[in-house]
């Protein structure tokens, strides 16, 4: 969007302006540092699950239920990501220790293609301790199927303030670079858990649906999941479809502006197939979101649909395109069609697009009709997406949670909301 029509938005829409001049402050809250979960349930679905809509809280139950808490008439739609092992420690010839930590790809930009080079990848990284780094290049010896390979690591110029581009070359063209930062990094553990990552991480922040490669962050709400609800769910005709996310570490990153309109929204990858958007066209299913990142992909496909009826499409989601006033409002079956369309017009199976969405409450949901989810940071954008869905009650609702002993964020434990 350009910054005019930006400007039509928050002066002609009194959504978008009440939306833009939510303070952040009342999307906060004391988190007492002992109900912050350091490690998952040790049986997964054994964690507690708050049930909650726009009225209150219904029940405190276990995740095992979840199952027969759903209507019968539910679509689970959850998110296939699998968290690499974005970190990589690296040290320079003279012994200064420089992490860097991938984000995004750059060089080929489109994940799958990336993950299946055999010689060289850039991607967008942030690095610690930088200073020490200003030129050369870092190497890494690894072992990967008993065969020795070299990493090698150089920078390039900024990309964003705080982002580098840096290219990753190695030198046994046997192994993809799937294969390389697998043997090379560690799993990116969220930083309020305060803690280094462990060996655990590596299955406990997978959830058991994790087939795509590309986050550098969990798709959290997933980690509950185990056979035993997933084979519950088939038994009672609750079927389930996947979306695909990459969760960035712009995730994290709270809302320090004084209002909501101040807040820029981080850029996330998401693919979703023809079949699913053909159901999504057709179905009177409720479709239920596992995560708020299924909750973002699923209602940027909607948004997009919009834009490509436009003729405005480009690649990218805005951040308030849903608050404009020339949004055409069209029915998901239609905005639905418009992107069969537009998949039939390029001849290809799969929508691939940007996201930079934000929900906040005043935001009208168009396809999802309930969520799973976990207990998020104060100050988020991911609470706004829950006050969004439930209204002022997530207040409440959360007061319960920490009063009853609830466990929170990444490893802590879930909800089922519906408006």
């Amino acid at each position: 969007m350009t910054e005019n029509k930006k400007l039509d938005i928050e002066t002609s829409n009194p959504v978008a302006e009440r939306v833009r001049t939510l303070s952040a402050a009342d999307f906060t809250y004391p988190l007492p540092d002992a109900q912050i979960a350091r490690h998952p349930c040790a049986v997964r679905d054994e964690c507690r699950l708050l049930v909650a809509d726009s009225t209150g809280v219904k029940s405190d139950s276990t995740f095992y239920e979840l199952p027969e808490l759903l209507d019968s008439d539910s679509l689970l739609v959850y998110n296939d990501t699998r968290v690499i092992r974005a970190r990589l420690k690296m040290r320079k010839a003279t012994g200064a220790a420089i992490e860097i930590f991938c984000l995004e790809p750059q060089i080929p930009a489109d994940y799958e293609r990336n993950f299946a080079a055999r010689s060289s990848v850039t991607w967008q990284c942030l690095v610690g301790n930088s200073k020490k780094w200003k030129e050369g290049a870092l190497n890494l010896d690894l072992e990967i199927e008993g065969k020795n390979v070299r990493l090698t690591a150089e920078r390039g110029g900024s990309t964003e303030s705080y982002k580098n581009s840096i290219t990753f070359s190695w030198d046994n063209p046997e192994f993809t670079f799937a294969q390389v930062i697998e043997a090379a990094g560690v799993i990116p553990i969220p930083p309020y858990l305060n803690r280094e990552s462990e060996e655990a991480d590596s299955t406990d922040y997978q959830t058991v649906f994790s087939r795509i490669n590309g986050s550098v962050a969990a798709p959290t709400a997933g980690l509950h999941f185990t056979d035993r609800v997933l084979s519950e769910l088939e038994a009672r005709g609750i079927p389930r479809r996947q979306v695909t996310l990459h969760v960035g570490a712009g995730t994290f990153r709270p809302v320090k502006s004084a209002d909501i309109g101040g807040h820029e929204m981080h850029s996330e990858h998401i693919v979703v197939g023809r079949e699913l958007i053909a159901e999504l066209a057709e179905s009177e299913r409720r479709v239920i979101a596992v995560g708020t990142t299924s909750v973002r992909t699923l209602e940027s496909l909607y948004h997009a649909g919009c834009l490509i009826s436009q003729g405005n499409w480009q690649g990218e989601l805005p951040q308030w395109y849903p608050y404009d006033a020339t949004h055409p409002q069209l029915s998901v079956k239609d905005s639905m069609n418009e992107i069969l369309k537009y998949l039939d017009r390029e001849g290809i199976d799969k929508f691939t697009a940007a996201t930079r969405l934000i929900i906040a409450p005043g935001y009208q949901y168009r396809i999802v009709k309930g969520m799973v989810t976990n207990f998020h940071q104060p100050g988020s954008t991911l609470l706004l997406l829950v006050a969004a869905m439930i209204g002022d009650t997530w207040r409440a609702v959360y007061n319960h949670a920490l009063g009853e002993g609830y466990r929170f964020l990444s490893y802590g434990d879930a909800c089922l909301f519906r408006p």
